[in-house]
């Protein structure tokens, strides 16, 4: 099973680890990419005018700071992605109080799609950064649609045979659209309040997390959607199918 996850828009900042080395990074086909767009997202916001850095960033001024951040990003600390990713589908995952069986699960597993790598496993040494899927970089152009084709060389080999468990949210799944046999196999989730049917946002990503968790903990390996409906009542979520490959996890109202 292959679960495809977004970013968390705030990260971890520090670490331990030496800097980024790209060519250690999992994914290796996304290397040239990689190259590319940090070396533009570098040049951006270490080219001395940081108004139009944050422009492009779509920067707030109180996340001004994420600019020089970025300037630094070659000599910058790193740290797991496991780590550097936070914010509320991350807390509920709570990786870090995973057993041992379901961290070794949660590497084999999980994908975290990036605007600046691409994607990257959960055991990536990577700094914190700010570059989300829905920046235009000058040169390279729009992110989602950059990452499109080399997305579209490497991703089929990662999912393999097995399930793809799409919780990515619109700006990320540009990047990569599951097709042919691998889209049979990819099951979409929305986490819907079981009177109103409508979603919320916090609450979506919080139970995607304790979802996400309680698969890797239970050692599910469901092949298809249908089994990963099955998989989930079994866990005790409540889910109705709506759709090929799209499946409605219902969760009591929250007033």
């Amino acid at each position: 099973m292959l679960v495809l996850l977004p970013p968390s828009e705030g990260k971890a900042t520090g670490g331990t680890g030496p800097a980024v080395r790209l060519d250690a990074l999992s994914m290796s086909g996304l290397s040239a990419a990689r190259s590319a767009v940090l070396e533009e997202l570098v040049a951006l916001c270490d080219g001395g005018d940081e108004d139009k850095a944050a422009a492009v960033l779509g920067l707030s001024p109180g996340l001004r700071g994420e600019v020089a951040k970025n300037a630094g990003l070659r000599e910058a600390p790193t740290r797991p992605a496991g780590e550097v990713y936070t914010g509320v589908l991350y807390d509920a995952l709570g990786l870090a109080t995973l057993g041992t069986a379901a961290r070794r699960r949660a590497e084999r597993s999980l994908v975290v799609f990036s605007g600046l790598w691409g994607a990257v496993r959960i055991g990536d040494a990577i700094p914190s950064y700010r570059c989300s899927m829905g920046v235009r970089l000058p040169a390279l152009g729009g992110l989602g649609a950059y990452w499109r084709p080399f997305m579209a060389e490497v991703m089929p080999q990662e999912a393999a045979d097995g399930l793809v468990l799409d919780l990515r949210s619109a700006a990320y799944g540009a990047a990569w659209k599951p097709a042919g046999a691998v889209a049979r196999r990819t099951a979409t989730v929305r986490v819907l309040q079981a009177q109103t049917r409508k979603v919320v946002s916090h609450f979506n990503k919080a139970t995607k997390g304790r979802l996400v968790r309680a698969l890797l903990e239970a050692g599910a390996r469901p092949k298809d959607p249908a089994q990963l409906a099955v998989a989930l009542r079994d866990l005790g979520f409540v889910v109705e199918e709506a759709g090929t490959g799209r499946l409605d996890v219902l969760v009591a109202d929250v007033h």
